[in-house]
């Protein structure tokens, strides 16, 4: 069947794509409760866009991201990181990945880069940063063979059960 990326609307589609979210995260229910506000508040910010992968009129996978603010709750948390490194510049001028997911029956399939790539594409912003689970996993395969690097590792979000890493990469996107 054909795959088809492009626009969503995050806002009208949250429950649909906090399923997939679900499935491919392993979130139970009151997690995903507290992330459908977070998107929802989300997609109120300037220059938040959300893009979608749908077969047969079914959302397999999404990303959204915005153009990255200091004030924001995800800055704050990762910028004494990134400036224990050196890397806190990055948190200017940059486009924030803050969710990207697919549906693990359709990974592997190169879904989650045509997200990420058709997103950034988009983006004015020099470069990207995003953060993944700190962990060799598919995701972060995914984002290295993209041109992302580490910029602070070990990152400790409140509540979080596992660190993190956050990546950072210029735009555009290296591809394959």
């Amino acid at each position: 069947m054909d795959l088809v990326i492009g626009p969503l609307d995050l806002s009208a589609h949250v429950d649909e794509a906090l399923a997939v979210q679900a499935i491919a995260f392993g979130l139970g229910p009151d997690e995903v409760a507290v992330r459908r506000q977070i998107v929802l508040r989300h997609m109120t910010y300037p220059g938040a866009r959300a893009f979608g992968a749908t077969q047969a009129g079914r959302l397999v996978g999404f990303v959204y991201g915005m153009p990255n603010d200091r004030g924001h709750w995800w800055s704050t948390v990762v910028e004494p990181y990134l400036r224990a490194r050196g890397h806190d510049d990055w948190l200017d001028d940059s486009f924030v990945i803050t969710e990207l997911h697919v549906h693990p029956r359709h990974q592997n399939r190169g879904i989650g880069r045509s997200l990420i790539t058709t997103i950034t594409d988009t983006a004015d912003e020099p470069r990207s940063i995003l953060s993944a689970i700190d962990t060799d996993s598919p995701a972060r395969g995914l984002y290295r063979s993209l041109g992302y690097q580490d910029l602070a590792r070990q990152v400790l979000f409140p509540s979080a059960p596992k660190p993190y890493a956050v990546m950072g990469a210029p735009l555009p996107l290296r591809r394959r």
